[in-house]
């Protein structure tokens, strides 16, 4: 039976590589992207964030089997904060009651390895407090700041959502409604997103040398569509609140025996 899926982020990279991958099995994919998609919104503002709600309602008739909850940003800023975090939690809880009525709901959003890194703690605090404002005051400190303090935006921001995603996806809104919630942690994927990392040898032995990926290397979004395809599948029924790392061994590398 034909499932419908709506992907943020779908215009590129891993989100058309999994609406792509969805439409070719014969799924209907709402995708959702700054332009160039069915719901074309801005999810660092609040505004775009209600429209998305909106306009997914209208084109879906009021149901939906998944949310994958792609759409992010890598740029060392502000703005980082509001996509990469809220945007994406909006987004799950916004749509989450169009999921009542699938029989086999799922929802997905993108972490990434990125978030082993050391996180700017005052960021993560705030993050993990869901508190936008003093969030994006400290974001905005950091942009200014530029350098490693800078640097440090993105990977907090995919830390802060792995925590929600994991202390969320065992609530009633969620495991208690029969809805699997999980997050797929990708290593360096070669998107337009990472291409000052991936678009030269320099830049990937480079990039390479933070993000060690023994199996493979650098690799395409349809690999990590793959995995998010399964994971929106219903053959995924039990997986409940897991980051997984596809990642080429970045994590195994990083974080050795350690699971936690």
């Amino acid at each position: 039976m034909s499932r419908t899926h709506v992907i943020t982020g779908a215009a590129s990279g891993i989100g058309m590589s999994t609406a792509e991958l969805l439409t070719q099995r014969g799924d209907r994919v709402i995708g959702v992207d700054l332009r160039g998609a069915d719901v074309n919104v801005d999810l660092s503002t609040a505004e775009g964030r209600s429209e998305l709600v909106d306009r997914v309602t209208d084109l879906s008739d009021g149901v939906i089997d998944t949310i994958i909850a792609n759409a992010g940003l890598a740029t060392p800023t502000a703005t980082t904060v509001a996509v990469n975090f809220f945007g994406t939690v909006a987004t799950l809880t916004g749509l989450r009651h169009l999921l009542a009525a699938s029989s086999a709901p799922r929802a997905v959003a993108t972490a990434s390895m990125a978030s082993l890194f050391p996180p700017d703690d005052a960021l993560l605090e705030a993050l993990t407090a869901e508190d936008e404002p003093r969030a994006m005051e400290r974001a905005s400190e950091l942009e200014a700041a530029g350098g490693d303090a800078a640097s440090q935006i993105y990977g907090t921001t995919k830390r802060a959502l792995a925590r929600w995603i994991r202390r969320n996806a065992i609530t009633p809104d969620w495991a208690g409604a029969g809805i699997p919630l999980n997050a797929i942690a990708p290593g360096v994927v070669k998107t337009p997103m990472t291409e000052a990392f991936t678009g030269t040898e320099e830049a990937r032995t480079a990039i390479l040398k933070t993000v060690p990926m023994p199996l493979n290397g650098i690799f395409e979004p349809r690999d990590a569509a793959y995995l998010l395809a399964w994971l929106v599948s219903t053959e995924n029924a039990h997986l409940c609140g897991q980051v997984i790392f596809i990642d080429g061994g970045s994590d195994a590398v990083i974080r050795g025996d350690s699971t936690w």
